[in-house]
């Protein structure tokens, strides 16, 4: 295959929320391009980038998928990534090496809440960005209420390129208000050239003019060049359009049906025409290892070679796959590159161009160029690859912090160890799913983006890696402190003939700040305690820690200190001095006034203004304390701290409350006295649970 320059390659994400049609509009793109023989549909299961067993099944995106194409001798890579919330990992790492963003929106529904989602992703890497406006075929789309919707959210600088013919039942095609012509079209790709319809002139040539004031806003030389003369020479609009989407000064809009294959043709030529080359931001920042400080690499194919990979595949039959984008030089099988964040050598083996999970092999790519590398030995997602001689380190894409929390438990004996297997491989090909064992709760714990995200992970453990799981709802890791400072004995003294068992220590506990955890002192004098025995008596009291007298639960922020004892010259010993320490411990925490601590997560949850009063309504009965709010583009940002044990499927009920348009993050905050009365009902749980386990 021909090794494409770099002012030959485009890159597009395909975003939005969830149901706006982007599988469709890449099925489209790629059958117009004539690169597919036919176009497949998501109802029956037949598309390039939904290819999964998981996606055929729920007739939904899960994973970002790859497809490449040919237009006018320019080589098209497209990034189709899902719309739903639970599957954000995939976005954050499609759009790490997207250089255009392609904003699918139903034309129907107009804005939703995840346009807002990729429109933060796509500002936060400062990606050129533009609009589709889908789905102009059915009935109730609305082209200008859309338009409408994108400029009040993110101003004038989203300006229509094309428009549709029509709409619903009357649509017949698009109007390109670029070159003023129309266009009709039908299924097999084709279209044909029309006058611009009468009834429609006037709003083509009001789009038109809009068009041409963005284009001498991006550039001062155009610009003076306007007011002078209030004209551009059809060379000068397309330079001052092209300058200005890369330099994120214009979003391009555009209108079609993905379905009908309509407005694809002119949105393969607008691409090709006016969309970034992978180089238009120059160079890619980056870090020398190590050293950890900046540095920067031009992405030209004249550079050493370097490349990032930002998706890792399982496939049947083939193994890993990792997807990857060339950032400079040029990568070929053989190649002996560095895994920087490894520091190991990785052979490079076959290359392959995807389109879904159909590969193309290839000997070669270049800088810009996106393909996929197959059983790398210690390569994951998020790892650089270098040349040994010029190492640089790009960051990966942020993994979002988990919504969700679930405990797992194998349904049948002796699968823990497959089952430990199957989440290690899961979590290497999605980050954003996460897995621990909590020995505080004696739990294994996943964690995701949301429901359909974990039910996705379970579905995968049992059909690659053969095991039933169940989930069930984990416990929470109370804590246990004290308020008071107080002093115990503790005495162990055991004779059964022969040599005896003898410890004797007295205990100082006292309270200490809140998050300062554990610490204990030996203030020993005049040999009480021979000093061997010290490090007994501080292990007995550090075991007693993890299992307080309340709930069972760790105990926190406090101080322990020896300060005297006795000792027997023949029967003392370090078990007897671990045990007296133990009950030390034991007999001081109870006259302490312990009380119940449980953790506060910091959350933050986006809705539309219209659910703000049910949200924050919500929120305060679970419970949470509202911290403040903020506007967030068209949407508001409700900032709160709610106990962890209230957080139980939150993101589940925020999004019925929501009707789907609301979603949030959260993370660990501090812990927190529990109120007395749950505090009680947590304690009497505990000791129930305590005496079944006994029975």
């Amino acid at each position: 295959m021909k090794e494409y320059t770099i002012d030959k390659l485009r890159n597009i994400g395909l975003v939005g929320h969830g149901g706006t049609g982007k599988t469709s509009l890449n099925e489209a793109l790629m059958f117009v391009a004539h690169a597919i023989p036919r176009m497949g549909s998501v109802d029956d299961g037949s598309t390039v980038s939904d290819y999964s067993e998981d996606e055929k099944a729920r007739k939904i995106s899960i994973s970002l998928a790859m497809s490449h194409l040919e237009w006018r001798g320019n080589k098209i890579n497209l990034v189709d990534m899902p719309g739903y919330a639970d599957f954000i990992g995939e976005v954050e790492g499609g759009m790490s090496v997207a250089d255009f963003a392609l904003m699918v929106i139903n034309g129907v529904s107009g804005m939703e809440v995840g346009t807002d989602t990729s429109w933060r992703n796509a500002s936060r890497l400062e990606l050129a960005r533009g609009f589709f406006i889908n789905r102009m075929d059915k009935e109730h789309a609305n082209f200008a209420k859309t338009v409408g919707e994108l400029q009040s959210a993110f101003g004038d600088r989203a300006v229509p390129v094309t428009m549709p013919w029509g709409a619903g039942p009357t649509f017949k095609g698009i109007i390109d208000v670029l070159t003023m012509k129309a266009f009709t079209h039908d299924k097999t790709g084709n279209i044909k050239e029309a006058a611009i319809p009468d009834d429609q002139k006037a709003e083509a040539q009001a789009y038109h003019d809009k068009l041409i004031e963005a284009a001498a806003e991006s550039d001062d030389a155009l610009l003076e060049k306007f007011f002078d003369s209030g004209e551009l020479t059809p060379d000068e609009l397309r330079q001052g359009l092209a300058k200005g989407i890369a330099g994120g000064k214009i979003y391009a809009v555009l209108a079609g049906a993905a379905t009908e294959t309509a407005g694809i043709s002119v949105f393969l030529d607008f691409a090709v025409d006016f969309l970034p080359a992978p180089d238009y931001k120059g160079e890619k920042e980056g870090l020398l290892p190590v050293s950890d400080n900046p540095v920067k690499r031009k992405i030209s194919t004249n550079e050493p070679t370097s490349l990032y990979a930002f998706k890792t595949v399982s496939e049947p039959h083939v193994g890993e796959l990792s997807f990857f984008k060339v950032f400079s030089g040029r990568v070929s099988t053989g190649d002996d590159l560095l895994n920087v964040n490894t520091n190991n050598s990785e052979r490079i083996g076959q290359i392959f161009l995807m389109n879904g999970n159909e590969r193309k092999e290839v000997g070669t790519l270049a800088a810009g160029d996106i393909g996929a590398l197959v059983k790398l030995k210690g390569t994951h997602t998020g790892h650089t690859l270098a040349e040994k001689k010029a190492p640089i380190y790009y960051k990966p894409a942020p993994v979002p912090n988990p919504v969700i929390r679930m405990a797992i438990k194998a349904k049948a004996k002796g699968d823990e160890e497959k089952i430990a297997t199957g989440l290690a491989r899961l979590h290497e090909v999605d980050p954003s799913f996460k897995v621990e064992v909590d020995a505080d709760i004696k739990q294994t714990i996943i964690s995701g983006q949301g429901e359909l995200h974990l039910e996705v992970i379970i579905d995968r453990l049992r059909r690659n890696f053969g095991v039933d799981v169940e989930l069930e709802k984990p416990r929470i890791p109370y804590r246990e402190t004290i308020r008071m400072k107080t002093e115990a004995q503790g005495k162990y003294k055991k004779q059964t003939g022969g040599r005896g068992q003898y410890g004797d220590c007295w205990l100082k506990i006292e309270p200490l700040a809140r998050g300062a955890g554990f610490e204990f002192v030996d203030a020993i004098v005049g040999g009480a305690i021979p000093g061997k025995f010290i490090p007994s008596v501080e292990k007995g009291v550090t075991e007693a820690l993890a299992n307080g007298g309340l709930s069972g639960n760790r105990v926190v922020d406090a101080r322990v200190t020896v300060f005297d004892g006795s000792f027997h010259s023949v029967d003392s010993s370090d078990m007897a001095f671990k045990i007296a320490g133990s009950m030390g411990f034991k007999n001081c925490f109870q006259k302490a006034d312990p009380y119940l601590l449980e953790p506060i997560y910091n959350i933050e949850v986006m809705v539309p203004e219209d659910y703000m009063g049910d949200v924050m309504g919500d929120i305060s009965s679970r419970r949470g304390k509202i911290m403040g709010m903020d506007r967030d583009g068209h949407m508001q940002k409700i900032k709160a701290q709610v106990p962890l044990a209230e957080l139980y499927k939150y993101s589940t009920s925020l999004r019925s409350l929501t009707q789907g348009r609301g979603y949030h993050t959260m993370d660990f905050s501090h812990y927190e006295e529990v109120p007395r009365e749950i505090a009680a009902k947590v304690i009497e749980e505990a000791k129930k649970a305590k005496e079944e386990e006994k029975a």
